[in-house]
């Protein structure tokens, strides 16, 4: 809110619009046995296994009121998140939209991932033929965003144009994508539409890249049948691991990053292509002319999600 010079936020409809899979239960699970036998001595904490729990103190420390919600697609999550913001703000409800998401690092949620034998323990390696599963990190990230007219009339000038975007289930499997990445090809090209620009437009892919096996076959699959030759991509978890439910809103912040550099990741740890798409993605960090960014996030029960960013000008 500092950088977005929101100063008076009594004068605006501000909505918080949050995302997270596991909320407050990074506390909560630390005294889960202890909880039924001392109820009142623990009461705080069983609350925070509310997973609205953690909007609801975001909303409190900042004196948000107007529109608090939270939304819980998996690792779409705070994509999905920006893709309401984007609505409310299109349909006059808010004035101002905070969206993002968090997520703490849970025992709940590596043993979770080690059940689906899902985590490497080595550095992970998206879309190399040889990964073997996703490092998990934690964290948070939040982009504000307005109409253009109503940011400028605030003496303010944005930073990127949320250019596109397009949500889409595929439905296939409660944990796993469809391997000819149908859900990633689909989502993809609609938030392409929404954009109004050609395929072709399309400079970098901050990909969802989590390296396991199932999801990088797939959108690798998903951008070839795409694309064709498929521009720039990488995974910038192999910096943060995969955070779930903020991950979405941390790529997009280096998606913005990326725009206002005009520059690409490496996608670190590759080695080999993956045999069916053979396809090699970004190896080094490179400044590159860009304009469109796209920014991919596929979650559990196929809640695909797909954002695309463009440089700001008047």
């Amino acid at each position: 809110m500092q950088h977005a010079n929101i100063k008076n936020r009594s004068q605006y409809k501000v909505g918080l619009i949050n995302a997270t899979t596991v909320g407050s239960m990074c506390e909560v699970e630390k005294y889960y046995f202890e909880i039924f036998e001392h109820i009142d001595h623990f009461n705080d904490y069983a609350k925070t296994i509310d997973c609205a729990d953690c909007t609801q103190q975001i909303a409190d420390y900042f004196q948000l009121k107007d529109f608090i919600t939270t939304i819980s697609t998996a690792c779409s999550s705070s994509a999905n998140a920006i893709i309401l913001g984007s609505r409310l703000l299109q349909r006059g409800i808010i004035d101002i939209a905070i969206c993002g998401g968090t997520d703490a690092l849970t025992k709940f949620t590596i043993d979770g991932f080690n059940a689906l034998k899902n985590i490497d323990k080595k550095y992970c390696a998206p879309f190399d033929a040889d990964r073997n599963g996703l490092n998990l990190g934690e964290g948070a990230a939040y982009v504000v965003l307005e109409k253009e007219s109503h940011c400028l009339n605030r003496n303010h000038t944005p930073i990127a144009r949320l250019a596109g975007y397009s949500n889409f289930n595929e439905s296939f499997h409660p944990t796993a994508p469809n391997p000819k990445g149908e859900g990633a090809f689909q989502v993809m090209k609609k938030a392409i539409e929404k954009a109004k620009i050609n395929k072709s437009e399309i400079d970098y892919i901050n990909a969802h890249g989590t390296a396991t096996l199932t999801n990088d076959e797939s959108e690798s699959n998903a951008m070839k049948r795409l694309f064709g030759d498929v521009p720039d991509f990488s995974s910038t978890k192999c910096y943060t691991g995969h955070t779930l439910g903020a991950a979405a809103s941390i790529e997009a912040v280096f998606s913005i990053l990326a725009l206002q550099n005009q520059s690409v990741y490496a996608n670190l740890n590759f080695k080999t292509p993956i045999e069916d798409s053979l396809l090699i993605p970004q190896l080094k960090f490179e400044h590159k002319k860009l304009n469109y960014v796209m920014s991919n996030s596929f979650a559990f029960g196929g809640n695909n999600a797909s954002l695309i960013f463009s440089i700001y000008s008047t």
